[in-house]
């Protein structure tokens, strides 16, 4: 029997490893542009949809009505329950033969990964201090970094491995693509993670304002109340995973079409990078917030998120334009760092001001919002500049780069004007939020 100390970072484990599959599944589309197109003779614009409209659409709009079950409901089964729907969506996606069957698997994708975050967020705040929560959220968003790089390199792998042995063969499903095929093997592991998350206790409720459920009604005129500070927050956030969501879309297929690089070289070296280099901002952004915050300064988390962006987006805007494959991964590595640090701060941030019996609402809303805007806009912003302001395919860095600029503006601005809303959010949360 592990201690509760030891016990606590148990359960942010199996979250992270859900994470990471949910990462997996989700962005091993991003590597794929190229043969998927070939095959199903589609557009940049449509692969866009694919990659981000597609998985946003339900997974936003069932984002509110999961986290109110949440909020209310045994959490790690509510979990379970969607980590089983989007890796059997995954693999729905692998048996896909035109454009609209891949577009509604990918949506079935986005409904099953509607119930992790909003849920996991909440079961951490339940089990660490608020002196933890940073490392405790930079260990959960790893999941973003090592699943988004698992799915980089063996996606290329299997796609190699696939083209050279001529494809697979099932029976009664027939002839696979290498990229079909790939969705069908990182697809079906997950489930195990489902299993998984019945080891998980369900932990006491705690840093309540009352005992009983609120009402939908008081929990949004609460919402409204603190505009101010969670406003600038979603919206800060959201604009930058435009450029974020953009940049893992369009980075593989830059490499390709620039660079002539093979799909498997692409999505080693990338991934690799978005592995050590994801988990380095993870631990910064958690760390570092930490740190702030014991030492008095009650915005850390909102800070840190200045920080990140402020390191991320620069380096973004310069990857699609330099002349060398070897300098645009250089510059990848800062970007990859910053964009990590507010995807762990930012969580953090919401659970130090919203009470529990909110938690989970709120950052269902908060991913109904980044979502939203970042997945819908950012992959379809930059091929929808490829297609019909430059009109050419290997125009695709100068759209990147328009898009990363005006993320990088925008982003930094709202941030910056939130900072001193939420400051006086947090001082207002410490009446109830005694750790």
């Amino acid at each position: 029997m592990l201690k509760p100390q030891n016990y606590r970072w148990y359960v942010v484990g199996i979250l992270s490893l859900a994470y990471m599959f949910s990462f997996i599944d989700r962005m091993i589309m991003s590597l794929l542009v190229e043969p998927i197109r070939t095959d199903l003779g589609i557009s940049d614009t449509q692969i866009s949809l694919l990659i981000g409209f597609a998985f946003a659409l339900f997974y936003t709009c069932l984002g509110v009505p999961i986290a109110l079950l949440a909020d209310r409901t045994k959490r790690r089964t509510l979990i379970a329950a969607g980590i089983a729907v989007w890796c059997l969506m995954t693999v729905a996606c692998g048996l896909a033969r035109n454009f609209w069957q891949l577009f509604f698997a990918r949506m079935g994708v986005g409904v099953g990964e509607a119930t992790l975050s909003p849920a996991a967020n909440s079961l951490i705040g339940d089990y660490f201090p608020r002196r933890l929560l940073g490392r405790a959220i930079a260990v959960y968003t790893m999941g973003i970094s090592i699943g988004s790089g698992i799915a980089l390199i063996l996606g290329g792998e299997i796609v190699a491995w696939v083209t050279e042995i001529g494809g697979i063969s099932l029976p009664i499903i027939g002839e696979l693509k290498a990229w079909q095929a790939a969705f069908m093997i990182v697809g079906i592991p997950g489930l195990i993670v489902a299993a998984l998350m019945f080891t998980i206790r369900e932990p006491e409720r705690r840093q309540r304002l009352q005992t009983e459920p609120v009402p939908l009604a008081d929990a949004f005129r609460f919402i409204w109340s603190q505009r101010k500070t969670y406003g600038p927050h979603f919206l800060g956030l959201s604009v930058t995973t435009v450029m974020a969501y953009g940049y893992l879309a369009w980075v593989p297929t830059l490499f390709i079409r620039v660079y002539d690089w093979p799909i498997e070289r692409i999505g080693l070296v990338y991934g690799l990078i978005m592995l050590v280099f994801g988990i380095l901002g993870s631990f910064l952004g958690g760390g570092l917030s930490d740190k702030l915050f014991a030492r008095g300064i009650t915005d850390a988390h909102w800070r840190v998120m200045i920080g990140g962006v402020g390191l991320l987006i620069p380096a973004y805007i310069f990857v699609s334009l330099v002349p060398s494959p070897v300098w645009a991964m250089v510059l990848l590595a800062p970007g990859i760092v910053g964009g990590s640090m507010p995807a762990t701060a930012g969580p953090a941030a919401l659970i130090v001001v919203t009470p529990n019996e909110m938690r989970a609402l709120v950052s269902s809303l908060y991913y109904f919002v980044i979502n939203l805007i970042g997945l819908t806009i950012g992959p379809t912003a930059i091929a929808l500049l490829t297609d019909y302001y430059f009109k050419d395919t290997a125009d695709l860095p100068y759209s990147m780069a328009i898009v990363a600029a005006i993320s990088w503006i925008s982003s930094l601005l709202v941030l910056i004007w939130g900072l001193k809303h939420y400051r006086r959010s947090v001082a207002k949360a410490a009446s109830w939020a005694k750790d």
